[in-house]
């Protein structure tokens, strides 16, 4: 009996042992998981980390960017102060920035998403049509600045050959006048950004669960109800995404408005503030990086709240 009891005791000793050996790791293991996770960590912190630590750093100093780093000049809040007092095209800028999010958020999206409902109804030529409206998407945001002007030249443009009156030549100056220009603008940003939310979109809606909607109708549901009280809520990791691409977007736009005036004259952003200050002629290193912080602020603020409350809704 002692005997049996120690055989099986070593045998499961010799059976504990292969499985140490089974899952131990060869040198070559080590080096490829190293290099796997190594890469990305560091790709990550020399493009992300590193560049936004190092503006928020320096937009305490007062910097031109020539010199070494003993050329740096520790300065304090004085960027941020000057910023918001003696400085004309930060509070158009700020304002255009919040322009172009509720835009976005409650034009470009909501376009998007009626879109990609339709679509998923199969109706005949899906295929098209998601082609044709995914095509602004797959064109550069300085293309759709390019486009931008082409269609709304106060001379040539077709919007104006529509709009102009013949017999008196008056025609509506849609990105010389900085009354309208931003809203003319924002009518191609939203273009473009409601044909990237359909995609995402009809995506959800693909791998959604056909019984859901099915569950609703037969309860009396109508399409609206049905819409909003059963659609609406399963998708809600993808509406999460939604929101953060919106802020995102609407925040680093950039390409369109410096294609066209370069961000000036009514269309001033902060994204292109920054590109003036700190690679422009202005060489002001310390000032363009206290705007991408207030900029980064900005955009990090209410993504961390709406995700944060859609967390803790889901717990409760």
């Amino acid at each position: 009996m002692a005997t049996d009891i120690a055989t099986k005791a070593s045998t499961r000793a010799d059976g504990a042992r292969r499985r140490k050996r089974a899952v131990r790791l060869s040198t070559w293991d080590r080096v490829a998981i190293a290099v796997m996770v190594g890469i990305p960590v560091f790709l990550t912190g020399a493009l992300i980390w590193f560049p936004t630590v190092s503006s928020v750093l320096l937009s305490f100093t007062n910097w031109d960017g020539i010199g070494g780093l003993h050329t740096i000049h520790w300065i304090g809040t004085t960027n941020y102060r000057q910023i918001v007092t003696i400085y004309p095209s930060f509070w158009p800028a700020f304002e255009h920035n919040f322009y172009w999010l509720f835009a976005l958020a409650f034009v470009g999206t909501p376009m998007g998403m009626l879109l990609a409902y339709e679509l998923d109804k199969n109706i005949r030529g899906t295929r098209l049509y998601q082609s044709a409206f995914y095509i602004p998407v797959v064109i550069a945001p300085a293309i759709i600045g390019l486009i931008t002007e082409l269609v709304l030249s106060p001379q040539q443009g077709l919007i104006s050959s529509l709009f102009a009156d013949p017999r008196h030549g008056h025609v509506i100056d849609w990105l010389g006048n900085p009354a309208i220009n931003i809203w003319a603008v924002l009518v191609f940003a939203c273009w473009r950004h409601a044909s990237y939310v359909m995609i995402l979109y009809l995506a959800g809606l693909k791998a959604l669960d056909p019984t859901l909607r099915e569950a609703a109708a037969i309860d009396g549901a109508s399409e609206a109800q049905a819409y909003f009280k059963v659609v609406l809520p399963a998708l809600k990791p993808i509406n999460i995404v939604l929101v953060v691409i919106t802020v995102i977007e609407a925040l680093r736009a950039f390409d369109i408005v410096y294609i066209i005036n370069h961000g000036r004259n009514g269309l001033e952003l902060l994204s292109v503030l920054i590109t003036d200050n700190i690679i422009g002629e202005a060489s002001r290193i310390g000032y363009g990086s206290a705007i991408a912080v207030v900029l980064l602020v900005i955009s990090i603020v209410p993504i961390v709240v709406f995700v944060w409350n859609s967390f803790q809704q889901a717990d409760a």
